[in-house]
Formats: C-alpha cells, sequence, structure tokens
C-alpha cells in the first residue's frame, strides 16, 4: 500500500504530532508498506528512514495562513506523486493543514480517499490561551502565533469541519473526539473512532542502564545533590502553563526544601519564567534547559522522582505517556484528556490553579518511595498495554481499509 502523509510538521520534537507522525510512518515502512510524507520545507531534517520519502512543499511564512498555504501546496504536490506513483490512501493531519470541501472533493476524486486525524482543535487551542490568560500566564497572547489564534481560530475552524464531512476521521483521545462533537457540526451518522498515540516503549523505558548519563543529566538540571527532581517537558507556551506550575512549586517549598523543579523545553518565554519564579522566590530551585536530545530526555525522564504536566489545553498529551513508558509517575491536571492516560495508579491529578492541592498531592507522592515505585510500574505496564506503536499501527491501517471500502 502507497501511504501518502500531509503533516505540517514532521521533524520528531518533544511530544505532540510530529514525533507520532515520524513513529508511526516507520511503522508502516517496517511492514513493507510505501510511504511518503508531504510537509513544510525548511522546518528540519528527520533522521532518515528506509521506505519512507520526504517531499518538501513551500509555505507562506504567516501566522495561521501558513495552513492554508501549506494545504494549497502539498495537494499540487500529492497530484504530482500520484500521476508517478499512484496513492492507495492520503493521511491528513490536522490542524496544521487546512483543506476546504472541494480540495477534499478533488483528493477523493483525483487520488485517493483520506483518513483525517483529529490532533485537537483551533476552537480548542483558543480555550486554551483564553484560560491561561484568566491564570496570568506570561505573554498570553503576546506572541505573533497565539494572537493569530485567538484572532481567527473561529475562521479556520471551517477548514476542520471540511475534513468532519469530507473524510474518514480518527480522533487522538476521546475528548478530543467529544470536543468536536460539541464545538463543530459533525454530520448525521458520524462516526470518530478514538486511537491513541503509541511511542517507543525501547528508547522510553525504566530501565537505568545509562547510570553516568543520568548522573551528569542531574548536573546539567542543576539538581542538588540529596534533592528531589520534579521535570517538566514541553514547549514553553502560555498555554503549557508554566507559570502556574512554578506558582504550585512555590507552595510545595513551603511544605518541604528538598525539591528542584527542571523545565525541558524551546520557547520566547523563559526569561519571563525565571523573573516569575524569582518574583515567587523560588529561582534558586528552578532550572530551564532550552534544548535536550531524544536520548538525553529518555535519561531525564528516568532520573526525576516525578514528571509534572500542567498543560491548559492538549489533543492528548505525549510527555506523560513517555514519563510513564519510563517508569517514572506523573502528576497531572484532572481536565482535558489527562485522565485517559493518568490515575491514582500511575500518579496523581489535581486542580488547575489549586496550588495547595498541587504543593499537597505531590508532597504525598515524594513522601512514600515504595508507593512511587509501585506507580511507576504501573505506569509502564499500561503504556505496554494502551499506547504502543504496535496497537496504534493497527488501528491505522484498519481505517485506511475502511477509507477505502468506502
Amino acid at each position: 500500500m502507497h501511504i501518502v502523509m500531509l503533516a505540517g510538521e514532521y521533524p520528531p520534537r518533544w511530544g505532540g504530532m510530529a514525533t507520532t507522525i515520524y513513529h508511526l510512518t516507520a511503522e508502516l515502512a517496517s511492514c513493507g508498506h510505501k510511504v511518503t510524507v508531504i510537509t513544510r520545507r525548511g522546518t528540519g531534517d528527520a533522521p532518515p528512514i528506509s521506505g519512507v520519502r520526504i517531499i518538501g512543499v513551500p509555505w507562506l511564512k504567516a501566522p495561521m495562513a501558513f495552513t492554508r498555504s501549506f494545504g494549497r501546496h502539498a495537494l499540487r504536490a500529492l497530484l504530482r506523486l500520484h500521476a508517478e506513483d499512484p496513492v492507495d490512501v492520503v493521511h491528513v493531519h490536522t490542524p496544521l493543514i487546512a483543506w476546504t470541501r472541494g480540495q477534499f472533493d478533488r483528493c477523493h476524486r483525483e487520488v485517493a480517499p483520506t483518513v483525517t486525524t483529529l490532533h485537537g482543535s483551533w476552537i480548542g487551542e483558543r480555550e486554551g490561551l483564553l484560560m491561561a490568560r484568566r491564570r496570568r500566564e506570561p505573554a498570553a497572547i503576546a506572541n505573533p502565533n497565539d494572537l493569530a489564534i485567538l484572532l481567527t481560530a473561529k475562521a479556520y475552524a471551517r477548514y476542520e469541519q471540511a475534513a468532519l464531512e469530507k473524510s474518514t476521521c480518527v480522533a487522538i483521545s476521546a475528548f478530543s473526539r467529544q470536543e468536536f462533537i460539541d464545538a463543530y457540526r459533525p454530520p448525521e451518522g458520524w462516526s470518530c473512532e478514538v486511537i491513541h498515540w503509541g511511542i517507543d516503549t525501547e528508547m522510553f523505558h525504566p530501565r537505568p542502564e545509562r547510570i553516568e548519563e543520568t548522573l551528569a543529566l542531574r548536573s546539567t538540571l542543576q539538581v542538588p545533590e540529596g534533592h528531589r527532581l520534579l521535570l517538566a517537558v514541553g514547549r514553553l507556551a502560555a498555554r503549557k502553563g508554566y507559570a502556574t506550575l512554578i506558582d504550585g512549586f512555590a507552595a510545595l517549598r513551603s511544605r518541604r526544601q528538598d525539591v528542584h523543579l527542571a523545565i525541558v523545553g524551546r520557547g520566547h518565554l523563559k526569561s519571563r519564567l525565571l523573573r516569575h519564579a524569582a518574583k515567587r522566590g523560588v529561582a534558586d530551585a528552578v532550572h530551564i534547559e532550552s534544548s535536550l536530545p531524544f536520548e538525553a530526555l529518555a535519561d531525564a525522564y528516568r532520573a526525576a522522582d516525578l514528571v509534572v504536566f500542567p498543560s491548559l489545553y492538549e489533543g492528548l498529551g505525549m510527555i506523560p505517556i513517555e514519563a510513564m513508558a519510563s517508569g517514572t509517575p506523573v502528576i497531572t491536571v484532572n481536565h482535558g484528556p489527562m485522565p485517559e492516560t493518568v490515575d491514582s495508579s500511575t500518579g496523581a491529578l489535581y486542580t488547575v490553579g489549586d496550588h495547595d492541592a498541587f504543593a499537597r498531592v505531590v508532597d504525598e507522592e515524594l513522601s512514600d518511595t515504595a508507593r512511587l515505585e509501585a506507580k511507576g510500574e504501573a505506569g509502564r505496564t499500561k503504556v505496554l498495554d494502551r499506547f504502543t506503536m504496535a496497537r496504534e499501527l493497527e488501528a491505522y491501517l484498519e481505517a485506511y481499509g475502511r477509507a477505502m471500502a468506502e
């Protein structure tokens, strides 16, 4: 089968769409399928995969508008590709590509049927930004991309509406599926399977095979000897809730001093977040690391006592799954899709903005080493049962088959 992925992000990054698409293409290719990825040109080079062809196309470097530009160029490239090498199914990854109903129709008429993965919605992204502003997250709407989402999300939602009407849809979480039911207008009889992301359980594992690297990493993250490490991973953006996390960490430090918070992520908010930590009196116990390679990130999960994930909006959230696969319990918020991955057996949930609840939950978890170990083991078991690449691959092959049959 020749499968074409239309992906606005493809080079692997921490969490999210780019990583899961990358691993899915690798799994498809390893099973003997031909895979072509059409993505935005100039966004970085992914490690090569045997059997996977990458086609980069131009795109307008403008907030939100890039999704329409990329969509037009991707369709042209798809038509040329199909003329040379017939395509069996087209896998569309929203919301970073925006197609009209007419573009979906043309793809079906001149190329192949489509399966669209709903990784989240522009309406949801907008609500996440509004929540960040209510929570006084730094620069909640100062970033041009975030401001564009706030102003144009409702207009761009019509392209996601087109996907609901014209494509076989898959959601990455039950939360995301319900979000589209509530905020959009699915056609009568609309069905949407939930296929959770799968992760690389060989890279993310609990076995401490790299002890020296792990110790060196704790030094890189500036963890004082004898301190417990709370690790947060993800892009430094307002909707990720890092200022709220620092507020909760300040409450935790009033309970115990042997804790250190390390945030790993790229973004424009580093200096603002460090100033916020200083304002809250915890600057000496907060470190932000802008860049770590994948293997070092896997070591970081194993080096942490707890992974904390305070995000205000996610379609699913890759970080908690990677942490659980690494045998590390997760503390995260009790809304959105997070209860689909984390529960009391693998970590703990708290209410967004309740800093005392965050402090209490983390303190309780760190006070029982045996329970922490048990939750780490339960998290690994849960990932192997529900979040493997093999399960994701099987589910998508079935979805491709349904689209082709219809």
